[in-house]
């Protein structure tokens, strides 16, 4: 990596967090709070991405780093993880995480066994649920006739 950047990037970087040890992106940040840094030719890169690449290495193929602080402008390596998708999003705090934690349906139908219908997207639906719907929906279709 060039000593270029590499200057650029301990300028803007904040280590006396002593509360949980993050080095703070002081700089450019994108939409969600990640920390920016230009390369050459003007491409912005992430800075943790950056960072880990620096002091660990290459990210390996197909992963995700995990912020395991929880903190979208950490830039320590040490805090970083590399990981899939999945768990990436698992380890969160959304929407996926919450459902895919979810242990029974809106109705109280467990999400289980015979009752658990796994879709071609990976959403689960609750069979039971799946049965009422439609003997609803075809029962206001009859009655439009």
């Amino acid at each position: 990596m060039s000593g270029d950047i590499e200057t650029r990037f301990w300028a803007k970087v904040l280590k006396s967090n002593f509360i949980n040890g993050c080095w703070i992106w002081k700089a450019a940040k994108d939409g969600k709070g990640y920390g920016l840094i230009g390369q050459r030719g003007g491409r912005l890169i992430k800075a943790h991405r950056f960072s880990y690449q620096l002091h660990k290495g290459p990210i390996p193929r197909g992963l995700q780093l995990d912020h395991l602080c929880m903190v979208r402008n950490c830039v320590n390596p040490d805090h970083l993880e590399p990981v899939s998708c999945r768990e990436n999003i698992l380890r969160g705090n959304g929407a996926a995480k919450q459902n895919a934690n979810k242990t029974h349906c809106k109705s109280g139908h467990k999400l289980s066994g015979k009752n658990l219908a796994i879709r071609k997207d990976g959403y689960r639906n609750c069979r039971a649920c799946n049965a009422r719907r439609t003997v609803e929906f075809r029962a206001r279709s009859i009655s439009r006739r």
